[in-house]
């Protein structure tokens, strides 16, 4: 699968995923509407029940009576006060009529109504009107006056306060005012002279809470779903690259078995001449090549079974004394040659005053091994290598330094995997099967130590290496 295709099914799987997020979370708001509406029809139904109430108390006796008592009476109706005072003195007048007369006369006074309601009642009548719709919210409510423009009544006590500019409508009386939940009261065809609100200030959490459930199941969901797509991509792209590097080294490899197989069978051939096959000299000479090109690929091979053994951890070390100082002497001095081949120069500096650790010989010559050949096959026409030993916290480092072709940032986050080759630009001089750091890594780890590295493209690279002193077997 090629890196378009993978692209491509990342795109269509985001936009399906977000069209799925979008489509529930569509739902989920639908469903919030839908129990909005629902509790509106409950709190109209609840209202128009406290309303029908307030209107059956005008036509009770007690508060005809109260309404025009003479108190009121002198207060309110001024002029009035002597027809109703002989209404009430008419003793031919049965008690029954006089109440349902006064009771029609009210409503030529219903600006004066709001402010009679028994409060108690009022408080009495919204509470058991929301009950009976299964409503347990808290609430504010209030009776509006619409010639005084402010409430008259608010949360069961009378208000003295006229609204001024400014004032009531600010704070937590604003939610009141700007409710939508009202009813008139008292209501005829000249009108009405204000209304009974109610105002919920948890509604809106109260209607969200009811959807919490489905909420966070769907986004566990949607992120279990997520997680896992995110996961397939990762394990695809690394798949597709560990794949590309296969590739790299088989051909590599098929590269590297090439020339010492198509050498045999040369002096094979060379042998089986009629005109060599008598000369001892050329025959043993024959021999040898082929005997040395059988020792390479069988490196070559042993290389590679080397680093299987280590990925299935099939292998033990063998820890003996190691003087780190004379282990880099060695090896420098075998890269050396090939260094001043190319008119180069390798540089040692032993500075480490305690280089006896404990750690396997074989290994540690190897990792120094590799990694003077990197530096010297990766270095500029003209290698200037330096590799220093030094005292470290409880234990020693090496440092090998050189001036090659270094690396980018994206290179040095995979040098250590196994089959991973940096690309060299121009140069395709340059073999290998791109184990030797995957190799250096695994090892140092195995002794309980550090690798780093740090590089700059077309400056050369430095590779750190710190080894403990002593290994804790039991670890």
């Amino acid at each position: 699968m090629n890196k378009k295709s993978i692209w491509a099914i990342v795109i269509l799987m985001s936009v399906s995923l977000l069209g799925i997020a979008v489509t529930q979370f569509i739902w989920i708001k639908a469903q919030v509407d839908l129990d909005e509406k629902n509790f509106d029809d409950k709190i109209t139904m609840a209202m128009n029940s406290v309303k029908q109430s307030l209107l059956e108390d005008t036509e009770k006796p007690d508060f005809v009576l109260d309404f025009f008592n003479q108190k009121q009476r002198t207060k309110i109706f001024g002029k009035e006060s002597v027809h109703f005072s002989k209404m009430l003195s008419n003793q031919k007048t049965s008690f029954d009529k006089r109440i349902m007369e006064l009771a029609s006369n009210m409503t030529l006074y219903k600006d004066d109504l709001l402010e009679s309601i028994n409060k108690q009642n009022l408080n009495r009548y919204i509470r058991e009107a929301l009950s009976d719709q299964d409503i347990n919210l808290s609430y504010d409510y209030g009776v509006y006056s619409n010639k005084q423009e402010d409430f008259v009544i608010r949360n069961g006590n009378f208000a003295v306060q006229v609204k001024s500019e400014g004032s009531s409508e600010t704070g937590q009386d604003k939610g009141l005012y700007d409710s939508k939940h009202m009813v008139q009261l008292f209501n005829n065809e000249e009108g009405s002279p204000g209304y009974l609100k109610i105002f919920f200030p948890g509604q809106r959490s109260w209607l969200w809470a009811k959807v919490v459930p489905s909420l966070l199941s769907s986004l566990l969901f949607t992120s279990l779903i997520l997680l896992c797509f995110s996961y397939t991509v990762f394990v695809i792209f690394r798949q597709k690259k560990v794949s590309e590097m296969k590739t790299d080294f088989i051909n590599n490899m098929t590269h590297e078995f090439k020339t010492p197989i198509a050498t045999i069978s040369l002096a094979t051939d060379s042998i089986t001449n009629g005109t060599v096959i008598s000369d001892h000299k050329k025959i043993k000479r024959f021999a040898g090549i082929i005997k040395q090109e059988n020792k390479r690929m069988l490196n070559q091979v042993e290389k590679v079974l080397q680093m299987a053994r280590i990925d299935k951890e099939d292998f033990d070390l063998k820890l003996t004394e190691v003087n780190i100082n004379d282990v880099v002497y060695q090896a420098a001095e075998n890269s050396r040659l090939k260094v001043i081949k190319r008119s180069g120069s390798l540089i040692t500096h032993l500075n480490a005053t305690k280089p006896i650790i404990e750690a396997d010989m074989t290994h540690i010559s190897n990792i120094v091994h590799n990694l003077l050949d990197n530096a010297e096959k990766y270095s500029s026409e003209t290698p200037r290598i330096t590799v220093t030993t030094g005292d470290a916290k409880s234990g020693v480092y090496i440092a090998i330094e050189d001036n090659g072709i270094g690396m980018s940032k994206e290179s040095l986050k995979h040098i250590f995997d196994k089959f991973y080759r940096v690309h060299t630009g121009n140069r395709h001089d340059i073999k290998g099967f791109g184990l030797g750091l995957s190799y250096v890594k695994a090892l140092v780890d195995a002794h309980k130590g550090e690798v780093k590295v740090t590089s700059e493209l077309d400056k050369g690279s430095t590779f750190t290496i710190f080894l403990p002193l002593k290994q804790n077997v039991n670890a």
